[in-house]
């Protein structure tokens, strides 16, 4: 049981780090929709920050995105309740 709950717990720990990097793709996307002026494309600015996100939440060609973390977190907090439980 020690076992497979830090297994789990270094998957959610790997699963955050991989969003929390990506978290810089959105903050990107969101200063180019900040430095847009009136003779911009604002609309295509704000459907790049859309993808982005999206990208982050859903994952890309590579990765699960923010869905990885919400997997990894349940598995481990099933483990960690299961344990308790006992």
């Amino acid at each position: 049981m020690a076992d497979d709950l830090a297994e789990a717990r270094k998957r959610l720990d790997d699963e955050f780090g991989q969003v929390r990097r990506k978290l810089e793709k959105i903050h990107k996307s969101l200063d180019a929709v900040e430095a847009a002026g009136p003779e911009d494309d604002i609309h295509d600015r704000l459907h790049d920050l859309e993808k982005t996100v999206k990208e982050v939440r859903d994952g890309g060609v590579v990765g699960s995105g923010a869905n990885g973390h919400r997997r990894a977190l349940k598995e481990y907090l099933d483990l960690k309740n299961r344990g308790s439980a006992h």
